[in-house]
């Protein structure tokens, strides 16, 4: 089996972009264990604000502002409901500062 996109979408998304794939993979990519490659990202003014991803050699982890830390991977919906929910908080916290 080749490398199966799943999910693709990139649009505006309040002051920037949101870009987020989703691939089904023969193999994992490790260090995770399931068979998915994914980017989830959210960037403003060429900057990444928000990212989930699991580089090859680094796992599942997902990107704060300058902070990167794990990210427990449990299914691509839910992978997709924790980035849109960081995503609100971002979006509502830029929009009361």
């Amino acid at each position: 089996m080749d490398a199966q996109e799943i999910f693709m979408v990139k649009q505006v998304f309040g002051s920037g972009i949101v870009e987020i794939v989703i691939w089904q993979v023969p193999q994992p990519v490790p260090p995770s264990d399931h068979p998915y490659k994914y980017r989830l990202v959210y960037v403003v003014d060429g900057q990444r604000v928000l990212g989930y991803d699991n580089e090859r050699g680094k796992g599942d982890h997902k990107h704060v502002g300058k902070s990167e830390m794990p990210y427990n991977f449990v299914s691509p919906q839910q992978l997709m409901a924790d980035f849109m929910a960081d995503l609100e908080e971002d979006s509502h916290e830029r929009t009361n500062s």
